[in-house]
């Protein structure tokens, strides 16, 4: 099994998408791959590694060429196959998607199931959460997106010159991350030399949280009254936009 695993090394096939190209999860490949014989494996799986590598038996492993032609050839199998095994998926309903976005949809959910799936110290369970408060809040904050392009610039996805987005605010946002990076990266920065600033960092969101729950009390107050003066009990269907308009005209009095 050991010609395989430098195979694959060469060839640069990462183990979750080979385990989704074969339809298994990415313990079970591992498990596969710990297998000292091709011909040991489940019969469908050893097929479907031939056919990706396009050799007859386990034996011409040991004579496989890595060109890139080779590369190229293995990469479209690899990438028909993904998605073919992609589209078999139950997720949410996809109809209102053209298939780009489909197969992005996809691909996004297998690997999250793939990960989580995985999950023996929680990490990643807490690590989507943030993820979840991250994509939540993106309408609102631009400069997420702006983390996210760097991100994948940084880890070589994304031409570095590339901006789909404000092009001067990710221009200087992402200097400004690299420059942060670097200092993280090389050491000049250390717990005790940041402590003041880490606090500034906490009671400014504090500070954000009292204004979050000072306006969320003046919308209740606002609320009620206007319940009040129109005479209904709640808010349902029906009265939504007369209540609606009845709470910014309160608000407007106190302008």
């Amino acid at each position: 099994m050991k010609e395989l695993n430098n195979a694959l090394t060469e060839l640069g096939i990462s183990k979750v998408r080979l385990a989704k190209y074969l339809g298994v999860s990415r313990q079970m490949l591992y498990n596969y791959l710990a297998i000292d014989d091709l011909n040991n494996w489940p019969k469908e799986k050893a097929a479907k590694i031939l056919s990706l590598l396009n050799i007859e038996s386990s034996n011409d492993l040991k004579n496989l060429k890595i060109t890139g032609e080779y590369i190229i050839d293995v990469e479209g199998r690899l990438n028909d196959g993904v998605k073919d095994s992609s589209s078999k998926e139950v997720i949410a309903d996809l109809k209102g998607f053209n298939r780009k976005e489909q197969e992005l949809l996809s691909d996004i959910i297998n690997l999250l199931k793939e990960l989580l799936a995985n999950d023996k110290s929680k990490e990643m369970y807490n690590t989507y959460t943030y993820l979840f408060h991250f994509l939540k809040s993106m309408d609102n904050n631009e400069e997420l997106k702006y983390i996210l392009a760097y991100m994948s610039k940084s880890l070589g996805f994304t031409d570095p010159m590339e901006f789909v987005f404000n092009k001067d605010k990710q221009f200087i946002f992402e200097s400004i991350f690299f420059s942060a990076f670097t200092l993280y990266n090389n050491g000049g920065a250390s717990r005790t030399r940041l402590s003041e600033s880490h606090k500034r960092f906490v009671q400014d969101i504090e500070k954000k949280n009292e204004e979050k729950l000072s306006r969320t009390q003046e919308l209740n107050t606002a609320k009620v009254q206007a319940l009040r003066e129109l005479g209904y009990n709640a808010i349902n269907e029906d009265n939504a936009k007369e209540v609606l308009d009845k709470i910014a005209e309160i608000q407007s009095r106190k302008v």
